[in-house]
């Protein structure tokens, strides 16, 4: 089997590749070769038993999706994509990474596959974001898509070529609605989401965190861990079990901030706590208050995705996967 990741160079990209790494397998067929793609040089997973092709360039560039399928990977993770607060101040770059980045990535399969027989399973990483407010208490698999920012609009886009391209055969694809990714590690990007991870990641590390929204500020995460699990089961789940609809909310935890303060608080007590640092930020607010809260995501968890039990068992995740099990007192 081989794979490809574009986003391969990204945080969910590294973390996904090493576990393929690690595994050596993908639903019961080994794995042959993975192709990792972004437009920072990615980096090859350490202990990697099959091939690792790195590639870099601007996914929408002309010919550049054309290289990423011209050895016909089995399983394609599309990763790839710009943050919410990027796509919103930066409206062309936006839709030209997010949606003619997808599209040109779609009709490059279309074109190098020539049967039906061959096409290979796309995984896409779409986003709760397609959703947009006045929202019910949970939000049901059949709610509509009335995204309010950009980067909500140009993934709603994204899902319906997915499942076009699906329907006509050129391609197998998953699309996957994941929850914020909560605690990412690294340094903060530009993600309008961003802070739900600041305020644990940067005060666990010894560092002040800016906490921009209220404590009663409600929003829908899954660890790293879980994002990983997300994709494996999404390459190898049964095209005909998902059926038509083939775009998935995904299953997480609905939690306030002053909910994810107090699981710090029980993890790693009030000193660590006392380095998050309280600045509104109007922009930020804006934002936020058009997303989604809570799910109902019957689909998915019938479908056999899990979710995390607690955000204290993500916030311990976080300490283990990234702090080598410290915290900075």
């Amino acid at each position: 089997m081989k794979i490809a990741i574009t986003g391969g160079g990204g945080m969910i990209g590294r973390k996904l590749a090493e576990r393929l790494a690690k595994d050596g397998a993908l639903g019961g067929r080994k794995i042959t070769g993975i192709t990792l793609y972004d437009v920072v040089p990615p980096v090859a997973p350490a202990g990697a038993k099959f091939p690792v092709q790195l590639l870099t360039g601007d996914m929408p560039a002309p010919g550049e999706t054309d290289k990423l399928v011209a050895d016909h990977p089995d399983v394609i993770f599309h990763l790839a994509a710009i943050v919410s607060g990027e796509a919103e101040l930066e409206f062309d770059k936006g839709y030209r990474i997010n949606f003619e980045g997808t599209h040109r990535l779609l009709e490059s399969i279309r074109h190098a596959y020539t049967s039906a027989a061959q096409k290979p399973r796309l995984v896409f990483t779409s986003s709760i974001a397609v959703f947009g407010a006045p929202f019910p208490d949970k939000i049901p698999d059949e709610f509509q898509h009335t995204p309010l920012t950009s980067y909500g609009t140009q993934k709603a886009i994204c899902e319906l070529l997915l499942s076009d391209y699906t329907r006509k055969g050129f391609v197998d694809g998953i699309g996957i609605r994941l929850p914020t990714i909560c605690v990412r590690p690294g340094k903060p990007n530009k993600a309008a989401s961003g802070f739900f991870s600041n305020i644990c990641r940067e005060p666990l590390a010894g560092h002040e965190a800016v906490l921009p929204v209220g404590e009663d500020v409600r929003h829908w995460h899954a660890s790293p861990r879980a994002a990983i699990g997300f994709l494996l089961h999404a390459a190898t789940i049964d095209g005909e079990t998902v059926g038509p609809r083939r775009n998935l909310s995904l299953p997480g935890l609905s939690v306030t901030v002053g909910e994810q303060i107090a699981a710090l608080r029980r993890v790693a007590g009030e000193a660590v706590v006392k380095r998050i640092r309280r600045e509104p930020d109007p922009f930020i607010q804006k934002i936020v208050s058009g997303w989604a809260r809570d799910f109902d995501p019957k689909r998915a968890l019938a479908l056999g995705f899990k979710a995390d039990a607690s955000f204290d068992d993500i916030i311990h995740a976080h300490i283990e996967d990234e702090l080598g099990g410290k915290v900075v007192a």
